[in-house]
């Protein structure tokens, strides 16, 4: 029957030579044709799915008013708190207080939300022939530090920064880690400041220009180089009318170099460098004799910083240094520039060693742990009211779902004086979230 009626089927253009197979090609199947337009319908409507989000991700976007994208970021973070001794700080203490005779208890407990941030970003292409990239980060962590004044958080800049940045080289200007002792441990429980400051860690942002270049390709050997404001960590005294710092009085920068390897992925790398420091300090009021003729102190100093990767899941960081005159990068010497007055009413410029390490795993992206220590410990000769400050700590953090997350730290604190060692221990549970 199907061949009696292809044979008395027209043929296309009236061939009667033309093939019977072309004949039902000219036919469409309607079961395909079906399909045909069911598929079609399916993409019309992931077309117009992906069109409306498109267009409210292009409404929701945040742009400046020279229509770069500005991306925000941030972190809310609440800290609960206790600390067996008396320490500088509550809530992210940095080294033990001295015992004093009083009735009152040593311990503390406190809730406090100072170390949430939030900052923005910007990334540009095509700058003279780079990517311009730019973040301001701010926290809450410029409350005084008692209460209630605690509870009423006030903002305070962390960093904020331009990098002008090609294959092989960059430039940066803004407020950042100095290029010496620049590496921090990580925590949850520490975020207004580090880790382990005063405890061989220093970690002062700083507003500073710097240029850096590198070479090299599985491993890249770099060179950076800056000049930042002088700070010297000091407080004028009640009868002080002025306000420069006394680093500020040498009329000089703070100049830094420092000699860098890396290697391996950019998340997963590794990377180990050296640093030198060198600033000056007006000696006029501080009591340390000089030659006649010479009005200046000299900051210094020395530090070794490394991160490694081992493997894929661990990694170990840390810092050592040796140097004078550090207190303004954040700490130095137990947060001492000079000595108590010796003989002749005469202090001395405090030398100084220190570091810290940490080792962190991070077996999933649910959670991580880690476990570190550092110690900072000023030369006795030189007559440091502090002596010698420990630290240990260890932490675990939780990203059960999403944004959210939850920490719970461990740290130790020792601090030496001349009457002996006094300890503190604190333990901090920090809930939130990001964005």
């Amino acid at each position: 029957m199907t061949l009696l009626i292809g044979l008395v089927l027209p043929t296309p253009s009236g061939n009667p030579s033309a093939p019977v197979s072309a004949v039902f090609a000219q036919e469409p199947d309607s079961a395909s044709a079906d399909s045909l337009a069911e598929r079609l319908r399916r993409a019309e409507e992931a077309i117009e799915l992906l069109r409306r989000q498109l267009a409210a991700q292009a409404e929701s976007e945040v742009r400046t008013a020279s229509r770069v994208q500005f991306e925000i970021f941030g972190r809310v973070l609440l800290n609960t708190f206790h600390n067996s001794g008396r320490a500088n700080l509550t809530d992210d203490p940095q080294f033990v207080l001295p015992d004093v005779p009083t009735p009152l208890e040593a311990g503390s407990f406190g809730v406090a939300i100072r170390q949430t941030l939030a900052g923005g970003a910007v990334s540009v292409r095509d700058v003279l022939g780079g990517t311009l990239m730019g973040d301001l980060t701010i926290d809450l962590f410029g409350a005084a530090q008692s209460n209630p004044a605690r509870s009423f958080p006030q903002l305070r800049l962390r960093t904020a920064r331009a990098i002008l940045a090609w294959d092989r080289a960059e430039i940066v200007a803004g407020q950042e880690n100095p290029l010496f002792m620049g590496l921090n441990p990580v925590s949850l429980a520490a975020v207004g400041t580090p880790p382990f400051v005063a405890a061989g860690n220093l970690w002062l942002w700083l507003p500073q220009l710097r240029v850096g270049a590198e070479m090299g390709n599985a491993v890249r050997v770099g060179l950076q180089a800056a000049v930042l404001a002088p700070v010297s960590g000091e407080g004028a005294g009640p009868a002080d009318p002025d306000p420069a710092d006394l680093a500020e009085r040498s009329e000089r920068p703070f100049v830094e170099g420092r000699v860098r390897v890396r290697w391996g992925e950019a998340d997963r790398g590794g990377e180990v460098g050296v640093a030198g420091h060198l600033g000056w300090y007006a000696a006029a009021g501080t009591g340390v004799p000089t030659p006649a003729g010479d009005d200046l102190l000299v900051s210094r100093g020395i530090a070794l910083d490394a991160r490694v990767p081992l493997g894929r899941q661990v990694e170990l960081r840390g810092e050592v240094y040796r140097g004078q005159l550090l207190r303004g990068l954040g700490g130095g010497a137990i947060a001492q520039n000079f000595g108590q007055p010796g003989t002749g009413g005469n202090r001395r410029i405090i030398g100084d060693s220190g570091g810290w390490a940490q080792v962190t795993v991070s077996p999933s992206t649910l959670w991580e742990a880690g476990a570190g220590a550092g110690i900072d410990d000023p030369d006795d000769d030189d007559l440091p009211l502090r002596t010698r400050n420990l630290a240990w700590s260890a932490f675990v953090t939780v990203r059960p779902a999403g944004p959210i997350l939850a920490g719970i730290e461990y740290r130790k604190m020792q601090t030496r004086y001349a009457g002996g060692d006094v300890a503190n221990d604190h333990v901090n549970l920090a809930v939130g979230f990001e964005f």
